[in-house]
């Protein structure tokens, strides 16, 4: 069965809670460039079609406006669908260097070709991966979903949250844990302006200092999506002391 992992996904670096100064000690690595990604169109659809393109080293996927999936049907833009499959060994690359967590709020450009092998260009744009499906069992990728993220496309994403600071933080410094309460915030806004991740500043956070939703720094054109900004981030909390066991009286 399938495990359809969403935008919004909780990765290793997500659901932490009081972890140790130390266990942040490894930075977040910087991508530099991103590749370009090569498709073809999928004309036939379905389980046995999918299973077949899976066997030849490719992944079934589908790119769309996001503006589809309003639930106000005069909201919903002009169709923009398109069936494909990717090449597996490309994804994973472009997965393992970007890292998981960044992969569904990067954007990347993508190129459909008339076929595999084809230098016929059939469309391309920007496009931000929306949501992977998974075997449950394998880990493997069985489908992929892009939306597209031309410039001025107003996006709804889940932007993972990053720490810096931490060699400089007080509270980290005087043996304090860094407790993660949110992993990632939902942002809406034009895609030229979406990060692939948002940076949390605690090089001036002492014990029991936290930073809000509404307190993050981000581009002006992006809107928070939460009903209430004033609930935390992040918190620097005291090491809870080990108890000694009490002595038995004789």
């Amino acid at each position: 069965m399938a495990k359809c992992l969403w935008r919004g996904l909780r990765s290793a670096a997500a659901e932490v809670a009081d972890l140790p100064a130390s266990s942040f000690g490894r930075s977040i690595r910087c991508i530099h460039q991103y590749q370009t990604i090569q498709a073809i169109p999928r004309e036939a659809t379905g389980r046995g079609v999918s299973a077949r393109d899976r066997t030849i080293g490719r992944i079934p996927a589908v790119v769309f406006p996001q503006s589809l999936l309003d639930t106000d049907a005069s909201k919903r833009g002009v169709s923009r669908k398109q069936l494909l499959t990717a090449d597996k060994k490309q994804i994973k690359s472009i997965i393992d260097s970007v890292g998981l967590p960044f992969f569904c709020s990067t954007t990347f450009q993508l190129q459909i070709r008339a076929g595999q092998g084809s230098s016929t260009l059939v469309e391309s744009g920007r496009v931000l991966p929306f949501k992977i499906h998974r075997d449950e069992e394998t880990g493997k990728i069985l489908n992929l979903v892009f939306v597209w993220a031309d410039d001025g496309e107003k996006l709804k994403v889940d932007v993972p949250v990053v720490f810096k600071g931490l060699d400089d933080c007080p509270g980290l410094k005087k043996g304090g844990n860094l407790r993660s309460i949110r992993s990632s915030l939902k942002l809406v806004g034009p895609a030229e302006h979406i990060p692939s991740k948002i940076e949390v500043d605690v090089s001036k956070l002492d014990i029991e200092d936290k930073v809000l939703m509404q307190d993050v720094v981000f581009h002006p054109s992006l809107k928070l999506l939460s009903k209430n900004e004033t609930m935390p981030v992040c918190k620097i909390v005291a090491t809870i002391p080990v108890k000694e066991p009490e002595a038995v009286q004789a």
